[in-house]
């Protein structure tokens, strides 16, 4: 089983990479194979519209000038996916709109191949605003038909300084939760 997990920040190794790698780690311990990809530093674009993918359902992104169609290829192979964004004005970061909307447009052009694959959003936020990001992240999984698993509270850590997310203990215990409730859910999916 591998979970690969897609952390949107413009900070490399900051709050949000912090608290994917808190639910990555769990999944490590139950034996789980993880990768977390960074898109700081990556130049994605939004979709253009272009439709291509649904002319060509190829499983790729005609516009190739980017990491879109690795990124595809590792979401592919997963068995869950797990997306992780700060809380930009109340929504999810650039890299990380660019990243569904495109992921997300050449799944349904391929008959969703993204479907019945396990998805969960995590959130990092200095104060408010992160329902929102939440809820758009977890309506990528589910508009694509992905089995969205959550934890014991909202998948949301505050902080906004570089590692001050660790100082939240509660939104660093739901980012347990949420690996151990991910690892057992894979757990069942290979029996």
């Amino acid at each position: 089983m591998k979970v690969v997990a897609f952390c949107g920040s413009a900070r490399k190794d900051g709050n949000t990479a912090l608290l994917l790698r808190t639910v990555l780690a769990e999944l490590d311990a139950a034996g789980v194979e993880t990768e977390l990809i960074q898109l700081a530093g990556t130049e994605i674009h939004g979709c253009t519209a272009c439709l291509q993918c649904f002319k060509r359902k190829d499983g790729r992104c005609a516009v190739e000038k980017d990491s879109i169609n690795d990124f595809l290829d590792k979401m592919k192979e997963a068995d869950a996916i797990l997306l992780g964004s700060p809380t930009y004005f109340a929504d999810v970061s650039t890299e990380m709109k660019a990243l569904m909307d495109r992921c997300g447009m050449v799944s349904r052009a391929n008959d969703d191949m993204l479907k019945r694959k396990l998805g969960a959003a995590v959130v990092a936020a200095r104060r408010a605003g992160a329902i929102h990001v939440f809820d758009t992240m977890n309506h990528f999984f589910l508009i694509g038909q992905m089995i969205v698993v959550g934890s014991n509270y909202w998948n949301i850590g505050l902080g906004r300084e570089k590692e001050e997310v660790a100082k939240d203990e509660e939104g660093m215990n739901t980012m347990k939760v949420l690996g151990r409730n991910m690892a057992w859910v894979l757990g069942k999916l290979k029996d």
